[in-house]
């Protein structure tokens, strides 16, 4: 066994999504796969019992609104592979996952785009009511036209302007989750008949360019009252609105040495933000097939190969870069002008010159990440070259045949970390965020959403003037 000395325990969480294809395309076909159960809720307790028996940190599901539509300029593929298409709704599975576990974290995307500020803050203060304070929010902004198209629009914002637009989201939620009600608004006397002190009890009033509210936040303050924040912009603009509102970051490098190029970029814009460097845990995509023996891990890495799709992993990333690769030859030159999809996947891709035929070897076994394939011992020697070389603090593990993936991450991969001291051997009490921070419940102070608190200066409403000033400082 390798001696790598690391410096930190790494977080985990899975990588999931309330569909049959997530990330590793083709492999539902795989006979031991489950995956086409997810529309049972015994699939996802089973699948939560597994991850709290190996300590994950927590279960992050992605989504998407809209269909993957670009390459070949159809549907097709999607359909046929099954690219993330059904795809049902994750919120809904948190309460029962939740109700069978006592410490998994859940990280729920949902996309700000096409929810209302006002009702999605509710939303989320109910999760995190019904988890004891386990939910995040994965934000996102969108990057399909497909989507546009579906919910009424001609087209999509430009990139840019979807931050601009999130980052006054993000100023109406943290008003109605931290200064709406203040901390001791809810008595629950029954002998005087008060609930809640009307007193202590504000009217959020904004009035901004994207975005009016006028109204009560619906819920009473909730653990953590903000969700953990977690984001997956790697953008030039995204780091900028990750620096000021996520604490958990999700990033997808080809290799450690953009990875740690994109970790050291993202640190110093969280000092420029005023936020420490170590603010943020950053996660790394990873697909990781292990086997009690190296000859173990290759021959189950060997039997995935025959049931993965490299066009389906192809169909997926074209829709994340914009560009149909199905007009290029093998080995043409793609053109990979300035788009309106995912800025940090077609920049990627260009650097290295991708054609369609590196795509398609890229994705053996049907998706973006390279497998990590090996013993125990080997998987974690990679794990932790990740962790010292690229500064990441964890890492977000793809599924590939469930529920086999994860069961043997768990028996086997899980004991060799925590015998390297590398990995946690029982939970914290606590939030996700004190689980995942060791600062407490709440925001820290050095956060933006801290500004909105409760102010006693301004009776009535919550206080904009200051702390929009002091955003506005922040995001430029």
């Amino acid at each position: 066994m390798a001696q790598i000395q690391s410096r930190k325990r790494i977080a985990l969480n899975a990588f999931n999504m309330n569909c049959v294809g997530h990330i590793n395309h083709g492999l539902w076909t795989h006979p031991r796969d489950r995956s086409s159960d997810y529309r049972s809720l015994s699939y996802w307790t089973d699948l939560a019992r597994t991850l709290e028996r190996g300590l994950f940190d927590g279960l992050f599901l992605a989504d998407i609104v809209g269909v993957y539509d670009v390459y070949q300029r159809s549907v097709d593929v999607t359909v046929r592979e099954s690219i993330q298409l059904p795809v049902n709704d994750p919120t809904l599975l948190v309460p029962a996952m939740a109700a069978v576990t006592r410490h998994l974290g859940f990280g729920v995307t949902v996309n700000l785009t096409y929810e209302e500020p006002y009702l999605l803050a509710r939303r989320f203060s109910t999760l995190d009511h019904l988890t004891q304070g386990r939910i995040g929010w994965n934000i996102v902004t969108g990057y399909l036209d497909s989507a546009a198209r579906a919910m009424g629009r001609a087209a999509q914002l430009p990139h840019d302007e979807r931050y601009d637009r999130a980052d006054e989201y993000l100023d109406v939620l943290y008003q109605l989750w931290e200064g709406s009600w203040k901390d001791d608004a809810v008595r629950r006397d029954k002998a005087a008949r008060i609930y809640a002190d009307p007193l202590k009890v504000r009217r959020v009033q904004h009035a901004g360019r994207y975005y009016t509210v006028d109204g009560y936040h619906l819920a009473e303050p909730s653990p953590q009252r903000t969700p953990v924040l977690f984001q997956a912009g790697s953008s030039g603009r995204g780091q900028r609105f990750a620096a000021r509102h996520a604490e958990c970051v999700f990033i997808s490098p080809p290799n450690r040495e953009v990875g740690r190029e994109t970790v050291r970029a993202l640190r110093a814009q969280l000092v420029k933000a005023g936020r420490h460097p170590n603010d943020v845990r950053v996660f790394v995509g990873a697909a990781v097939v292990p086997g009690a023996t190296q000859a173990e891990a290759r021959e189950k890495h060997a039997d995935y190969l025959h049931y993965a799709s490299r066009e389906a992993g192809l169909a997926h990333f074209a829709a994340s870069t914009g560009i149909d690769y199905g007009q290029y030859g093998l080995d043409e030159s793609v053109d990979y002008r300035p788009g309106n999809a995912i800025e940090s996947a077609a920049r990627t891709a260009q650097s290295n010159g991708w054609t369609r035929r590196t795509l398609l070897n890229l994705f053996e076994l049907g998706g973006r990440y390279p497998a990590i394939v090996g013993s125990p011992d080997q998987v974690a020697d990679e794990l932790q070259r990740w962790v010292d070389e690229a500064d990441v603090d964890g890492f977000n593990l793809s599924r590939t045949v469930v529920p086999e993936s994860y069961e043997d991450f768990v028996d086997l991969v899980v004991p060799e970390l925590q015998n390297r001291g590398m990995y946690k051997t029982a939970y914290e009490d606590g939030t996700l965020r004190h689980k995942l921070f060791g600062e407490g419940d709440r925001l820290p102070t050095r956060h933006a959403g801290a500004s909105f608190r409760w102010a006693e200066s301004t009776p009535g409403r919550v206080d904009r003037s200051s702390v929009a000033e002091a955003a506005d400082i922040q995001r430029n």
